[in-house]
């Protein structure tokens, strides 16, 4: 029984996960700690995805400078209410994407705001690349999208490994926000400096 409690407890401090969630997961894990917290975070993504049709009007604008003020970020961080963005786990939030920004210097939200002229250009280099291998279209076709792939995660924050932990995206880490909160939560947009 203890050993049930310290599995739950453990569960609902990594999730933020309700009680009766946390139960759920592990009995539909049969018990298995790591199983449920797959199914808990796929549940998470769910939420996310449900919820990211609600409009954001409220939120924070957050500055971060790094490297003795060498590199800053101004981040704009949008949520459905002032009581979330108020919220302690938001502000983190906030920070850890501006600590991101610094770190990995994405040029983008996400694919859809590239400019269709650099998209282009980034097109065609791609093809010129790919005339020089002599390979079947079907397999130029598909280095050509790993490498468009390659191309947005490289230059669009939600794509990005996260800076703290590379096992999920960025886009991965509001989602689990987005489940903790409640609230659809987005990126408006940002700024980086650096000298």
């Amino acid at each position: 029984m203890a050993i049930e409690l310290e599995k739950i407890q453990k569960l609902r401090e990594e999730t933020m996960a309700s009680l009766s969630d946390v139960k759920k997961a592990l009995d539909e894990a049969q018990g298995d700690p790591e199983q449920a917290l797959f199914i808990l975070k796929k549940k998470g993504k769910i939420i996310a995805e449900k919820k990211s049709a609600r409009e954001t009007k409220a939120g924070t604008i957050t500055a971060y400078t790094h490297g003795e003020g060498r590199i800053g970020v101004l981040l704009e961080l949008k949520c459905e209410t002032d009581f979330v963005a108020k919220n302690e786990e938001f502000k983190e939030l906030a920070h850890d994407l501006a600590l991101h920004i610094v770190a990995m210097n994405p040029r983008y939200v996400k694919p859809e705001n590239i400019p269709a002229d650099t998209l282009a250009i980034e097109m065609k280099m791609f093809q010129e690349q790919t005339q020089e291998l002599n390979k079947p279209a079907e397999i130029v076709k598909q280095i050509i999208e790993g490498k468009v792939k390659k191309f947005y995660d490289e230059v669009c924050l939600l794509n990005q490994p996260f800076v703290k932990d590379d096992s999920m995206t960025v886009k991965d880490r509001i989602a689990a926000s987005i489940s903790k909160l409640g609230e659809n939560i987005e990126v408006g947009r940002f700024v980086r400096f650096a000298m």
